[in-house]
């Protein structure tokens, strides 16, 4: 059985910020197949990261983008009617209804995903990704 893993927007700008590769990590912690999802809007909030903020955040929101385009990476559709929310509160209307790990540093979402009994990856150390 594959084990399915989002990403949150914060978790694919790890690689430029702290030299991490999410993907071999996240590859080294699970033991099981897996395969890795983005809900859609993810890529408008990396685009308002590039037009709107400057230096480290814009390299690293310009090097997550080409990441999604080099790994396999499957996009959640956000319904029209749920096209107000964000994205963490989509993620965590997904998790309600399937069984994903959550791949995230924002503290309130993890928060919110722990009550929900979510499983977590996490950055450890600025090193290497945890399993929670």
């Amino acid at each position: 059985m594959k084990t399915n893993v989002i990403i949150d927007t914060n978790f694919l700008l790890i690689p430029a910020q702290f030299k991490v590769d999410i993907f071999d990590e996240i590859g080294r912690i699970l033991e099981s197949q897996y395969e890795l999802f983005i809900i859609d809007k993810t890529v408008d909030e990396l685009n308002n990261i590039i037009e709107k903020q400057g230096g480290k955040d814009k390299a690293a929101a310009k090097m997550a983008l080409q990441l999604l385009e080099r790994y396999p990476i499957t996009y959640l559709k956000t319904p029209e009617t749920e096209r107000h929310l964000n994205v963490d509160k989509l993620i965590l209307k997904r998790v309600k209804g399937d069984k994903f790990i959550v791949a995230t540093q924002d503290m309130a979402l993890k928060r919110d995903l722990r009550r929900n009994n979510a499983q977590l990856i996490v950055l450890r150390q600025k090193k290497f990704l945890m399993l929670i």
